[in-house]
């Protein structure tokens, strides 16, 4: 489980986020994971806030997982 207030590592593109809670989505009930992005882009502004289901966020991906704490 991620741990809120923790800060996370992309793996792919190396971008570090914070953890802000999990959440639950109001149709399935499926855990999400709502975090904060803590680099600034083109396309979003920094602290740009996502979600992603608990099952993606915590998948391993070629053999490393998809964030890691650091």
């Amino acid at each position: 489980m991620p741990k809120i207030g923790a800060i996370y590592e992309h793996y792919k593109n190396h971008h570090h986020y914070q953890v802000i809670a999990i959440g639950k989505h109001s149709e399935t009930l499926e855990d999400m994971v709502v975090y904060k992005a803590l680099y600034k882009s083109d396309e979003f502004p920094k602290g740009q806030i996502w979600c992603r289901p608990l099952k993606i966020w915590s998948e391993n991906v070629n053999g490393q997982p998809r964030f890691k704490k650091i």
